[in-house]
Order: C-alpha cells, then structure tokens, then sequence
C-alpha cells in the first residue's frame, strides 16, 4: 500500500470526502507513475480520480464492522510512536 494513503474506515467522525478524495488521488498517483499527468493525460487522470473517489465512498459507506469506531488523535498518536521507534538512531 502507498505510505501515504492511510486506512478510512471505522473512525468517528466518518472519513469526509475531501480525505477519500485525497486517497484516491495518492492511489491514482501510484498506478499512473505520476504525481502530475501531462496536458495529454490530464482528463483521463482526473477521471480515474473522480472513479476511484465513488467507488471508496460507496465501499466505505457499505462496509460493516463490530469493533469500536476509532480516535483519530489516538491512531495519530500511535503513528508517531511506530514512526520514532523506527527511524530512532542508536
């Protein structure tokens, strides 16, 4: 999975369109190879955003879980953590 493209389901509040739109950006960045199409390519990129936004919405919106909703401070927060241990110089 790209680095930047973080987990969106089970949070409260709800993930809001601008973060799934922001995910579907980096996935559509990943698969084209690019982080700006040229002018050639500029429609289709931005129509393989726009599709992979829908589809997340519609996967976020139907998905079905048990478990507790998540804090976004508290997942952020283990983040950092994960991410100073990792990169912690000896």
């Amino acid at each position: 999975m790209c680095r930047n493209i973080r987990p969106l389901n089970n949070f409260e509040p709800p993930a809001n369109d601008d973060e799934i739109r922001a995910a579907a950006v980096q996935y559509v960045r990943k698969v084209s190879g690019t982080t700006k199409p040229s002018a050639a390519n500029s429609d289709a990129f931005d129509a393989a955003v726009e599709a992979v936004t829908a589809a997340t919405r519609e996967l976020i919106d139907a998905l079905v879980t048990t478990a507790p909703p998540k804090d976004r401070e508290v997942e952020a927060a283990k983040a950092r953590a994960r991410s100073q241990q990792r990169f912690q110089t000896a």
